[in-house]
């Protein structure tokens, strides 16, 4: 079969009547239907042969494989390319032998159901994936829609929210929207304790109590925003090297020496779908670093025992590398060795030898160094002066 042998069509709760006259034609001429038990309900009036989504799920691309030469239809929720499985399948077939057929997304049906501005608004996605990843756009005034995991996520989200002082926060659950059996079930995060269907999408409005202190996706948490043992990156200086790392959407951080992951953290919450490794030889850091992980929304981080560069062995190549303990010639040479194009490497340094070293580094490959140091206000006596924090050297340089 020459050209496209995929068809991945979205599908609503209206079903066959909701699909545009070109979908449907492809989906009642498809030799096999691939999807879950919702969306051969919803086409049961199609004779073709049936799959059901494979276990595990990561399977899915080997089995469509196996089916090139028949025409082959899969059926999603909505638009296959937002947040579902559409996109795995743009990744790993050849886009010559695919087409989409997007139906109005669930993002969509809740936006006009809230009376909501989409790009007001985070469109986010907890389905097959931690809750906790939501707990970064907890603003004051944010609007959120989510696409749920099931019937416990809002109670999840609602505690959320408690636990960022916004109990007065509003939570509507939103299903089968479209079809004829679409409900609506409304509540506060301070007393959420609704029964909703299985399958749902959840709109939440951030309402935030006066004297609430919340946290920005913007680098620079304050220092007892995480659990540390005194031994981290501080505030103003994580602020400034994030700021050279440059995290972006879909980039991978080396942080080695990541003590409690402060660094790793601030640049997975700066950027969607951001990712860390963090290197780390005590596990008690690591203990700590993945309990600051959860807490502020970034359980995707991952974590290793050991030291650079032998734990970095077989790691997939970064966007940026972070050395914040454990500087040597040898650990610099490997991480720029396995930098991608416009990669950033950012090193800090406070020891006279780490410094000294450090100086030979930028002499040797260049990039910019600069010595920076920190001063807060303090009591002394009756009156206030400045502290000065112990000045930090750090060397940045890109690819």
């Amino acid at each position: 079969m020459s050209g496209p042998w995929l068809h991945v069509i979205g599908i609503g709760e209206d079903g066959m009547a909701g699909l545009r006259p070109a979908a449907r034609a492809v989906l009642e001429a498809a030799d096999v239907i691939v999807g879950g038990d919702r969306h051969h309900r919803l086409s049961e009036a199609v004779t073709a042969e049936r799959v059901a989504w494979p276990s595990p799920f990561d399977a899915l691309i080997e089995r469509l494989g196996s089916l090139r030469g028949r025409r082959v239809a899969v059926l999603a929720t909505g638009d296959p390319l937002w947040y579902s499985v559409g996109a795995r399948i743009a990744r790993a077939l050849p886009a010559g032998e695919i087409v989409f057929h997007p139906q109005i997304s669930a993002f969509q049906l809740a936006a006009a159901r809230m009376g909501w501005s989409l790009p007001d608004v985070e469109t986010l996605t907890v389905h097959g994936r931690p809750e906790a990843q939501v707990i970064p756009f907890i603003q004051p005034g944010a609007r959120l829609l989510i696409l749920t995991t099931g019937a416990a996520t809002p109670g999840v989200i609602a505690g959320f929210l408690r636990a960022a002082g916004m109990e007065e926060s509003r939570l509507t659950v939103l299903s089968a929207m479209d079809g004829p059996n679409e409900a609506r079930i409304e509540g506060r995060a301070a007393d959420w304790d609704a029964q909703v269907p299985p399958f749902n999408t959840l709109a939440v409005e951030c309402v935030a109590a006066p004297g609430t202190r919340w946290h920005a996706r913007i680098p620079g948490l304050p220092d007892d925003a995480f659990e540390h043992d005194g031994t981290m990156t501080k505030r103003e200086m994580r602020a400034l090297t994030l700021a050279r790392l440059k995290p972006m959407r879909g980039a991978l951080l080396w942080d080695l020496g990541c003590g409690c992951g402060s660094v790793s953290i601030e640049w997975m919450r700066a950027a969607r779908e951001a990712r860390a490794i963090g290197i780390e030889p005590r596990e008690d850091r690591r203990m700590m670093a993945a309990r600051n992980a959860e807490a502020l929304g970034t359980p995707r981080l991952e974590l290793r025992g050991g030291s650079a560069p032998e734990a970095c062995a077989g790691l997939a190549p970064p966007d940026a590398v972070f050395i914040g303990g454990g500087l040597s010639s040898g650990v610099v040479d490997m991480a720029l060795g396995a930098l991608r194009p416009s990669g950033r490497l950012v090193a800090n340094a406070v020891t006279l030898e780490s410094q000294s070293l450090m100086s030979e580094l930028h002499a040797r490959h260049g990039g910019d160094l600069v010595q920076l140091q920190i001063a807060r206000a303090e009591p002394v006596g009756p009156y206030r002066g400045w502290r000065a924090a112990m000045p930090v050297m750090q060397w940045s340089f890109e690819t």
